[in-house]
């Protein structure tokens, strides 16, 4: 049933996760067994869980000793093939103990707007979670192009949301909630609630973000949690710190009310 108040989150029988570069990749890396430990309580009280993860670049560049995040495609196609696997590494080595098993899910926007193909997605993705398996969602940056990619996970994430027809999406971020101006900003007030019809249009999310080694920001979060609560999913931002928190349903956070 679809998760109409953050409270739901604690009993919603079906959850998307996205988790960002920014919050599991490099120095952060300690980050991983946190998420995953909170994903596992899910997991065990009957939840099916679906993570997005990013990162497949950033834990690739070190392994190809590079400096910096690589600006040219083909050496970011390269980050992206040896990162993918030692990114799943990691996460299944943290979700060993909760005897959970991984599955690696790569997609491209193809793959969603062609009928077969997203029935194919669909088809895994309901097998995967049928056996009790914790999907892992990233974008097939190895043969992805800039024609083809999603843009962001976020995006991602509230694509796979649909795509599985999720209670809830849960995008994981720098920060605890969402602000009315950039939190730098000593006038930012956090956001609550939004309501499914609510006009952002006074609002200051700012640009996409990026850094060194990732996409996104708090404009590209509000735009997929409006495309998923457009569909009826309810969307929870809130800082990847707080995960275990938020799925179980305590107050925190910025919440997009689901469209009736």
């Amino acid at each position: 049933m679809t998760a109409r108040s953050r409270a739901d989150l604690a009993t919603a029988s079906r959850i998307v996760v996205k988790v960002g570069s920014s919050s599991i990749s490099g120095d952060a890396a300690w980050r991983i067994p946190v998420i995953v430990e909170a994903l596992a309580r899910a997991h065990a009280r009957g939840a099916e869980v679906v993570l997005v993860s990013s990162g497949a670049i950033a834990s690739g560049i070190p392994f190809l000793r590079l400096d910096q995040r690589p600006t040219d495609l083909a050496t970011q196609q390269a980050a992206a093939a040896v990162g993918q696997n030692i990114l799943v590494y990691r996460y299944q080595e943290a979700l060993r103990p909760f005897d959970i098993v991984a599955g690696q899910v790569l997609l491209t926007t193809g793959d969603l707007e062609n009928p077969t193909s997203r029935s194919n997605a669909r088809r895994a993705m309901e097998r995967l979670l049928g056996l009790r398996v914790l999907p892992i969602v990233n974008e097939n940056d190895t043969v992805a192009t800039q024609e083809i990619r999603f843009g962001d996970n976020d995006r991602l994430g509230a694509l796979v949301a649909q795509l599985i027809e999720a209670d809830a999406l849960v995008l994981l971020s720098d920060i605890e909630s969402l602000y009315t101006k950039p939190p730098s900003d000593p006038s930012a007030q956090p956001l609550d609630v939004i309501a499914a019809d609510a006009d952002l249009g006074g609002l200051e999310f700012g640009a996409t973000v990026v850094n060194g080694v990732g996409t996104g920001g708090a404009a590209t979060k509000v735009s997929a949690a409006r495309l998923a609560a457009a569909s009826g999913i309810g969307v929870l931002v809130t800082s990847a710190d707080l995960v275990g928190r938020a799925l179980a349903g305590e107050s925190i956070g910025t919440w997009f009310e689901p469209a009736l």
